[in-house]
């Protein structure tokens, strides 16, 4: 797999497009796959936008605000790390929807280990927090490096345990922005002594729809993740459903149906994910996954070889009205729609891209799309 280090201009190309209107990382894939580099696609969106039928112009990120936001990374200490490029986590790069970059706080080193993530309930009980502070130490002590999403509870308490080692915060701001706030400290022990990360630029202040898409990284970097404890209604279980469809390993600990915070847990045993009440347990299951994920970094071609220009050939009005009379707000696999269009491949894809870029259309892990209402 290529994997090189992008110059100064390149990044700032990177960051203006993936941070360009109706762009997300499946389609910044996309893009780079069908123009080669950043700059190429910058100056096709105005016209893939229109040929979607977005009525405005298309917003694109101006490259003054892309600089501003990689000046104040590295006033920080920060960097951002691109895809391509050595130091990005080699796990997260194989996961759909891949973060084109992420911006690290700390020791980059660290994204280069083995890594479990242990995430758990917010309101935690004492047992809970002994339980993640246990596994949490014994995982670094054999050489694994724990990820969390430096939240209340679970995650504070396993963050904490793991500090002498190492631990990576995966968080739903900037790097800089202290959240929860009573975790400022040890948000600054994780910067010092191990890595903040976010795919997000320094100052964004946290949202609701932002920590789905940050529990997708915590699993993604993982070979497996570790719930200690969890309600029905929980961010862990959502970590735990994105491990599940990126092919990694859950783990979870049993608990009392009388707790509330054990029943999401115990739902996770008894829909198979794996039983663990000690941490030797889990260090021997996860060394086992760990020569597994070895095979990950021999496999494929580099991520963004430019493709023929016949295979986007572009698509005219009649192509896009076919495609789009077959698109609906369930999501549909790009091989059917291809099937029951009886266009080529390449026209598809074009019509698709088209439409995403006039923010018409969505993409869903699994190669499916679907229409936007």
């Amino acid at each position: 797999m290529a994997r090189d280090q992008l110059d100064d201009k390149e990044r700032r190309d990177w960051l203006r497009l993936i941070k360009s209107e109706h762009v997300g990382p499946a389609t910044f894939r996309h893009l780079l796959a069908r123009y080669g580099n950043a700059a190429a696609a910058l100056a096709a969106l105005p016209e893939l936008s229109t040929r979607g039928g977005l009525s405005r112009p298309v917003r694109i990120y101006p490259a003054e605000a892309a600089e501003a936001d990689i000046e104040r990374a590295a006033d920080l200490g920060a960097r951002f790390i691109a895809l391509v490029e050595p130091d990005y986590p080699p796990l997260l790069r194989h996961i759909d929807a891949a973060p084109a970059l992420i911006c690290v706080l700390g020791d980059a080193a660290f994204l280069q280990r083995a890594m479990v993530s242990v995430v758990g309930a917010r309101n935690a009980s004492a047992a809970g927090r002994r339980l993640a502070r246990e596994f949490a130490s014994a995982l670094g002590a054999a050489g694994l490096t724990v990820v969390s999403g430096l939240a209340r509870g679970i995650d504070t308490a396993a963050d904490e345990a793991a500090l002498e080692t190492g631990t990576v915060a995966v968080v739903a701001g900037g790097v800089d922005v202290l959240y929860p706030p009573e975790n400022a400290d040890l948000h600054h022990a994780i910067a010092a002594r191990g890595a903040i990360v976010s795919e997000m630029t320094p100052g964004a202040v946290p949202r609701a729809e932002h920590f789905p898409r940050r529990n997708r990284l915590i699993s993604g970097k993982s070979l497996g993740t570790l719930v200690v404890e969890a309600a029905m209604r929980s961010g862990s279980l959502i970590t735990a459903r994105l491990a599940l469809e990126q092919n990694r390993e859950v783990f979870a600990i049993p608990g009392s149906p009388l707790d509330p915070r054990a029943e999401g847990t115990n739902r996770l045993l008894k829909q198979g994910a794996t039983l663990v009440t000690s941490p030797d347990e889990l260090i021997e299951a996860v060394g086992g996954l760990a020569a597994r994920a070895m095979r990950f970094e021999d496999a494929g071609p580099g991520l963004f070889e430019p493709q023929l220009e016949t295979e986007f050939e572009a698509a005219d009005g009649s192509h896009r009205d076919i495609v789009w009379g077959l698109l609906g707000p369930a999501p549909v696999e790009l091989d059917d729609l291809i099937r029951e269009s009886s266009l080529p491949a390449r026209i598809v894809n074009a019509v698709v891209l088209e439409l995403e870029m006039a923010g018409r259309l969505e993409r869903h892990p699994g190669q499916r799309v679907a229409k936007l209402a």
